[in-house]
């Protein structure tokens, strides 16, 4: 349930930066909740376009009328994905809302390839394709386990933000991190 969870919390962050979406990033600076990893991961600097796999299972309540995965449904599978090249490094949202910053999705670009169904095994493979003083970009491809069919890739542009939303520079401390 932690996954779902996860999932639900971290989506609501997902945005273009606006007035209004500056009044969410300052609710959740000042909110209880937590995302906390299900285990304790060692981070360590990640190597130049390294890659990071994540596994899942789809399930009953994920896919449509159709039998399939909703489309909508995939931007939290690309978000677990994330999370797991976040939590390689040895972040968790909760770490680095308490050193006073927040990394946020700014767009996502997402290429459909093929339908995944109930009871299919998905792996999510995430690199840093490029970054910049201000913003990165993950490149992300889904495919079904074991065939490698691709499900899905996808190019997401990401920032970060401070205590009031304001956007600033990647930090130092993630650039080490990241091997950047």
């Amino acid at each position: 349930m932690l996954f779902g969870a996860r999932l639900h919390f971290v989506s609501d962050f997902v945005f273009e930066i606006s007035n209004f979406r500056v009044q969410r990033v300052r609710r959740l600076f000042a909110s209880t909740q937590t995302c906390e990893p299900q285990k304790e991961v060692q981070g360590r600097a990640l190597k130049d376009k390294d890659v990071v796999e994540a596994f899942l299972k789809v399930r009953t309540y994920e896919c449509d009328a159709y039998g399939h995965v909703n489309n909508a449904v995939y931007l939290n599978y690309l978000e677990y994905g994330r999370m797991a090249v976040l939590e390689k490094a040895g972040f968790t949202l909760t770490k680095l809302k308490s050193m006073g910053v927040l990394i946020v999705v700014r767009r996502i670009e997402i290429d459909y390839k093929a339908s995944a169904e109930e009871g299919e095994e998905l792996v999510i493979r995430t690199f840093l394709k490029e970054h910049h003083k201000m913003k990165g970009v993950f490149h992300q491809k889904i495919f079904k386990h074991p065939d490698e069919t691709l499900v899905a890739r996808a190019d997401v542009t990401w920032v970060f933000v401070d205590r009031e939303g304001k956007l600033i520079p990647i930090p130092d401390f993630f650039r080490d991190a990241m091997g950047l």
